[in-house]
């Protein structure tokens, strides 16, 4: 059954979003929340970086909760998927791991970093996707 998505702001159209990648977002997303994760979005940037078609941004209250974020995520991917990201970074700092998909790039972040770098703001007229089904 494929997924397809549903924007839940701005006008810009996300119908060049792939099923394959959309429900590779749902997936980190649906893991991120499984472990606690806070406030996770999906956006879908492609119309705005090349590099790229979604973003899965999530908070973590504590280092240790976004390694064991990052962790699920990978994990849940490869198990349904079968991927792996193509890079990562962060994982030592674990105050923003950044999991490179090719389609999908995920943003694991400590909330007080999320706050600093405020990355909602810098793609505020991206449309947000519906993850929850």
């Amino acid at each position: 059954m494929a997924i397809t998505p549903k924007q839940t702001s701005s006008s810009d159209s996300d119908d060049s979003v792939r099923p394959e990648t959309f429900e590779l977002a749902c997936i980190a997303a649906r893991a991120a929340d499984d472990k606690q994760a806070t406030n996770t979005i999906v956006l879908s940037v492609g119309n705005v970086l090349t590099i790229t078609e979604l973003f899965v941004v999530t908070g973590a209250s504590n280092p240790r909760l976004v390694r064991a974020v990052a962790i699920e995520i990978e994990d849940r991917i490869r198990e349904v998927c079968g991927r792996s990201p193509g890079r990562t970074e962060g994982h030592r700092e674990q105050s923003w791991v950044l999991l490179d998909y090719g389609d999908v790039i995920v943003h694991i972040f400590l909330d007080e970093t999320r706050e600093f770098y405020e990355i909602e703001r810098l793609y505020k007229d991206v449309p947000r996707l519906e993850w929850r089904a």
